[in-house]
């Protein structure tokens, strides 16, 4: 029962990460890859299909 908790708060922790991460980056950098901010969420809970 404890291993799944630790699981989703670690995924958490790896989400909110990489959001900061995608944040920073600056208004061009994601144009260049082919994204949108408004992506940048779907980006990183490895959700996104672009």
């Amino acid at each position: 029962m404890l291993l799944p908790l630790i699981r989703m708060i670690r995924a958490l922790r790896n989400y909110r990460r990489n959001v900061s991460e995608l944040a920073q980056l600056s208004d061009r950098e994601p144009t260049d890859i082919g994204l949108d901010r408004s992506d940048i969420p779907r980006v990183a809970a490895g959700t996104y299909n672009g």
